[in-house]
């Protein structure tokens, strides 16, 4: 059943960098349904995997946090896509004093199976038969209502707020009606009205564009047009299901040394929303790529020490969008991401998207919360030049003393998941720096890179 609490007239905000969220008073079901978070979108689904890579080991990121999420006096069950790493398990709970839930595997052809054909698999009878009394995932689509339903639980979210609330175009337009500043924007219904817009943009002034589908995450529903002009435009393909949720978004590409931009920064505010508050818990800085891949996090970001002016702005404007959040029915973890341009005199700073779920930036904040509150951190991937067992990771990093142990340091690498391929080694993983400073958090990727057997580029 989907949860059927009423969003508040009056919402209560909380805006502190330097404590972690109450979360729930519940327990629950947590399905790590990534694969799931374009809703019924199959194209976008098989992009997201083929891109990121090892897919199915990605729910292991959830494995240290739930516990600290869902505060219940019962046992969380998160269920996976694979068996996480025993372990990396271990070192959660006899080295950093954490608790992790109960789980079990759910390989997402099951899970839509289940969706399509209700075939109930002993997964599936564990998931309905927990305990817990709430059912919660990456997203709260079509088969976690059947399955809340099925098993008597209430979800957090409804499915129209999960799924609204990560709509870049309804963002777009409740930003635009509330006053504050927005990028140059066209609306394109269909592939064909594509070129339309990039030439009422190339009209304005601009050198180069993106086209935004209204549901993406991670680079996936996102198409930038590097030069406007006669020959790319032509050669652009959009395809069909970036229209799948309604019109993209099609908007002026912001860039350094254009309409007086100095610089430009890619913040993104952490946001926790239950029934009645909404929580402003940390202020980051976006790693990306040059295709816009979310590729890791810094908090805080570097350069709010010469501008002290900015976190506040970034706060203001997350309240706006968080309010319009919640008021869509969603409840639970978020990130607000943005784009802040700098000129000679001023900056500007601009909404661009809601990620209504656990972020990239969700886990590694709320452990650097609870173990560093007032500390810096940083989270990157580490793809290693050859496939390693998890023992050895953790024994590499321990030797070389870069492994963050609670109580004995302020500083350290902590493994936050280990992605296998199919023989059961390491690929890669996601590693995170808790340091009292930038500079020091800066440095133990460093070390991390040295002592561990990485690729010369970055995951």
């Amino acid at each position: 059943m989907e949860s059927t609490s009423i969003p508040p007239s009056s919402l209560s905000v909380r805006a502190s960098t330097h404590t972690l969220p109450t979360g729930w008073s519940d327990n629950a079901v947590f399905v790590a349904n990534l694969l799931g978070m374009f809703f019924e979108n199959d194209a976008q689904s098989k992009l997201l995997a083929k891109v990121i890579g090892e897919v199915d080991t990605y729910g292991g990121r959830l494995l240290p946090i739930i516990d600290l999420l869902y505060r219940g006096e019962g046992q969380n069950l998160l269920v996976l896509e694979r068996e996480p790493s025993l372990h990396l398990s271990k070192f959660f709970t006899d080295v950093a004093g954490l608790t992790i839930p109960e789980t079990v595997v759910l390989p997402h052809r099951e899970y839509l199976d289940y969706q399509r054909n209700s075939i109930v698999s002993s997964a599936l009878e564990t998931i309905i038969n927990h305990p817990s009394p709430r059912i919660d995932g990456y997203v709260t689509d079509t088969t976690l209502i059947s399955l809340a339903e099925q098993a008597g639980k209430r979800t957090f979210s409804t499915r129209a707020g999960s799924r609204g609330g990560n709509n870049k175009r309804k963002l777009h337009k409740h930003i635009e009606q509330s006053g504050l500043p927005i990028p140059a924007t066209e609306i394109a219904d269909s592939p064909s009205d594509i070129p339309r817009c990039l030439d009422t943009l190339a009209r304005c002034g601009f050198r180069a564009a993106v086209v935004k589908a209204a549901l993406g995450a991670s680079g996936i529903g996102l198409v930038k047009v590097p030069e406007i002009n006669e020959a790319n435009i032509s050669a652009l393909e959009i395809p069909e299901h970036f229209f799948h949720d309604g019109p993209c978004l099609v908007q002026g590409w912001l860039e350094v040394g254009r309409n007086g931009i100095t610089q430009i920064h890619s913040p993104s505010a952490q946001l926790f929303l239950d029934d009645d508050s909404l929580h402003i818990f940390d202020l980051t800085e976006q790693i990306l790529s040059g295709a816009s891949t979310h590729q890791g996090n810094e908090s805080p970001p570097k350069y709010f020490s010469d501008h002290p002016d900015y976190a506040p702005e970034l706060i203001r404007q997350a309240e706006v969008a968080g309010r319009w959040l919640h008021e869509q029915g969603y409840r639970g973890t978020a990130s607000v991401d943005f784009l802040l341009t700098e000129t000679d005199n001023d900056f500007t700073v601009y909404v661009c998207e809601i990620n209504a779920r656990v972020t990239g930036a969700t886990y590694p904040s709320f452990l650097a919360k609870h173990f560093l509150p007032d500390g810096a951190w940083l989270l990157r991937n580490l793809r290693f030049d050859s496939p390693v067992t998890d023992m050895e990771l953790l024994r590499l990093l321990d030797d070389s003393n870069d492994l963050f142990i609670p109580g004995e340091s302020e500083h350290g690498v902590f493994p936050v998941n280990f992605n296998f391929d199919k023989t059961g080694l390491v690929t890669k993983g996601q590693f995170l720096c808790m340091a009292p400073s930038n500079k020091e958090s800066r440095h133990l990727l460093r070390m991390a890179r040295i002592d561990l057997p990485c690729q010369t580029d970055r995951d």
